[in-house]
């Protein structure tokens, strides 16, 4: 079957669901096709990669090795999840990887992380004022990446995945290879955690 000529493209890239439709072509050999996936997403994934390594020079290879990879292994997606999610899993891994030769004691996402359930809410309310009306969004930024740096990687990647990239728990679980349960007790340590280093500047009626 020939490949996606560029008005097809054009017209299948204003739909919202139309990622299959480049999945597929891609799948076919459409270079043309998985260009575009790699033009879509290429910016999350750079994100999600320097938010796990904190280093840009590895994000950017993490970033390139998960779309070659990608590409390798295009024939072996069988599309029971979002490619997106699927290629996460794929940059994930490859970032923990970097973190695994440049700290080999790093803290291993497998590993059981104690949550203390009967300690802690069962839901963190809102953190009150919007941080628009409290700081500028330049300065805004800058807290939130150095408070997010802090957090320990088990905890810093499901609030990246879930809180940041918008993935569902079951789509974080399926690309960390955790339970659902996993997913929401880390998630909610780290919003705990956020919460409590950023509580000087979210207070509620006081000034920061």
């Amino acid at each position: 079957m020939d490949p996606l000529d560029a008005n097809t493209i054009a017209s299948a890239a204003a739909k919202a669901d139309d990622e299959a439709v480049f999945v597929r072509a891609a799948k076919r050999g459409d270079l043309n096709a998985f260009e575009t996936l790699v033009n879509r997403y290429e910016s999350k994934i750079f994100r999600l990669a320097q938010n796990i390594t904190q280093n840009r020079e590895d994000a950017e290879d993490v970033m390139q090795e998960a779309f070659l990879k990608a590409f390798e292994h295009l024939g072996e997606f069988q599309g029971n999840s979002r490619f997106y999610t699927w290629l996460v899993r794929i940059a994930v891994n490859q970032a923990l990887m970097k973190l695994r030769k440049r700290r080999p004691n790093q803290i291993s996402l497998d590993e059981p992380v104690e949550t203390e359930d009967d300690l802690m809410p069962r839901e963190v309310e809102d953190w009150g004022p919007s941080p628009e009306e409290r700081f500028a969004q330049t300065e805004l930024n800058g807290i939130l990446s150095n408070v997010i740096a802090e957090l320990d990687p088990p905890f810093r990647i499901v609030f990246q995945l879930r809180d940041i990239e918008d993935l569902s728990t079951e789509e974080t679980a399926e690309v960390l290879g955790l339970s659902a349960p996993a997913v929401k007790s880390r998630l909610l340590r780290a919003r705990l955690k956020l919460r409590h280093k950023l509580n000087r500047y979210f207070r509620k009626g006081d000034n920061p």
